[in-house]
């Protein structure tokens, strides 16, 4: 099979091999995505020699002032021109030792390097060598595999995930993207190996698992984590929503199917990653708090609050970033319930304004939140839900064009009451500033100075604050 490959790095790195003596060719998901005619933006190169000697001759033929980074102890460079990222490596084989991540790698051909990969699709070989340029190397049968729609590793798959335990999470990441079947032999060898995850950076991991989530339909990842026993040791939180609860004869449903239907749902309205997350996290203290009742049924009550109070402690854990992002999850995880209940009951502007006020910048993001946790399978329910929020929706312009809550600072601060009573930092001066703020949410006056500043007066005198001498 030959291929014609048009990017102008190829003549260049076709042009420097062939002058040094070397064998050269492209290899893993950029030839994978050729075949399936995706677009990727990153090309890797492969050399029977040093990959980066070549990558800075081939840099510096492009262009002397293109900077090249240099990791030597992986044998490895890489440069970045425009918006493609170009990799290059000797060609190596790698064997590991069972209780490390870490392969010991040595210098190999171009057939240790594809028996070395993880999946046949990721397998194959284009050289950019004159004599052979554009002729595929599929030693593994990709070609076919890619017809077929199959996730299938080049060795035993016991060995390739026992290796390097992170090609388990590829596997899923890959079926997931590109809509494959994981091949019998490697479902079950996943199954087998799970355990083996637990040697991985937790870095690793995240990247993996922020790909799954960022597919169209990560409930497909999901499902696949779960099958494999993976999703024990990837997020165990998730991992306990499982199972149906029976009492009675009363069933509660499948929290775990329907949080990743609440993903998939999600997913369909926006790529952004924390948003995502919020969808996938909304629910993961309902274990703790799920009770029956023989009257009642099933409740649920305070899963979002615990469930918000969870989310620091379970992101450091995952060693992921605990800046804002997460404090975005936590909110939208401590809200989720809040639309949802004005949606059931009469809409009052005071909810509105507090919710408003709560919320703030992430308003929007929690509607689409709500909107995509509604997954009864009854029509009339899901109706008569989607039409309220539409009328909550409509209370929150309303609301917003009107009393300007969204993130806003009561207009009397407590300097200025400090100020005028002669206190310095106290309680005095926290109730008064929470009286103001009450009672511009609850609509008693409006979000004004003039009015705020005549309620402080009058709410001080209620509460026997006296100007101090």
């Amino acid at each position: 099979m030959q291929f014609e490959l048009s990017h102008k790095i190829f003549n260049t790195v076709c042009q420097v091999a062939d002058n040094k003596k070397l064998e050269a060719y492209v290899v893993g998901g950029f030839v994978r995505d050729l075949i399936l005619k995706r677009d990727n933006k990153d090309i890797d190169f492969v050399v029977v020699g040093s990959g980066i000697e070549l990558a800075c001759d081939v840099a510096r033929a492009m262009n002397p002032k293109i900077e090249v980074t240099q990791y030597k102890n992986y044998g490895t460079a890489m440069f970045r021109v425009g918006d493609m990222d170009f990799e290059f490596v000797g060609a190596r084989k790698e064997s590991y030792n069972r209780d490390s991540r870490n392969p010991i790698v040595e210098d190999g051909t171009l057939a240790d390097d594809q028996n070395r990969r993880d999946f046949t699709i990721n397998a194959m070989a284009i050289s950019v060598n004159r004599a052979t340029f554009g002729q595929l190397i599929d030693p593994f049968d990709g070609v076919g595999d890619i017809e077929r729609k199959i996730i299938r590793t080049p060795l035993d798959p016991d060995i390739t995930f026992s290796d390097d335990p992170l090609r388990m999470m590829r596997a899923i990441r890959f079926a997931t993207q590109l809509g494959f079947q994981i091949e019998e032999n490697a479902f079950e060898s996943i199954k087998r190996n799970a355990e083996r995850l637990t040697i991985l950076s937790r870095e690793r991991i995240n990247d993996e698992l922020n790909k799954i989530i960022l597919t169209k339909r990560p409930s497909v990842g999901f499902k696949l984590l779960a099958l494999t026993g993976l999703l024990k040791y990837v997020l165990p939180e998730l991992d306990a929503l499982r199972g149906v609860d029976i009492k009675e004869g009363r069933k509660h449903k499948d929290n775990f199917y329907h949080t990743i239907e609440v993903l998939d749902n999600i997913s369909k309205t926006t790529g952004d990653l924390w948003l995502r997350w919020a969808a996938l996290l909304h629910d993961i203290a309902k274990p703790v708090v799920i009770k029956y009742d023989s009257t009642l049924g099933w409740t649920l009550h305070g899963h979002e609050y615990l469930g918000s109070q969870w989310i620091p402690k379970l992101f450091k854990r995952l060693r992921m970033p605990t800046n804002a992002k997460m404090k975005y999850v936590q909110k939208l995880v401590g809200l989720h319930m809040r639309p949802i209940v004005l949606a059931q009951e009469i809409v009052t502007d005071s909810a509105i304004r507090r919710l408003l006020f709560e919320a703030g910048d992430d308003i929007d993001d929690l509607m689409l939140l709500c909107d995509a946790d509604i997954t009864s399978k009854n029509p009339d329910k899901v109706t008569r839900y989607l039409k309220n929020y539409q009328l909550v929706r409509r209370k929150l312009v309303e609301i917003e064009e009107k009393d300007r809550i969204r993130n806003f600072q009561p207009p009397v601060s407590g300097e200025q009451i400090m100020e005028h009573f002669n206190l310095p930092p106290c309680k005095a001066v926290g109730d008064l500033k929470d009286a103001i703020k009450d009672a511009i949410l609850e609509g008693t006056i409006g979000n004004t100075f003039d009015e705020a500043w005549a309620y402080m007066l009058k709410t001080a005198e209620t509460l026997g604050i006296e100007r101090q001498i």
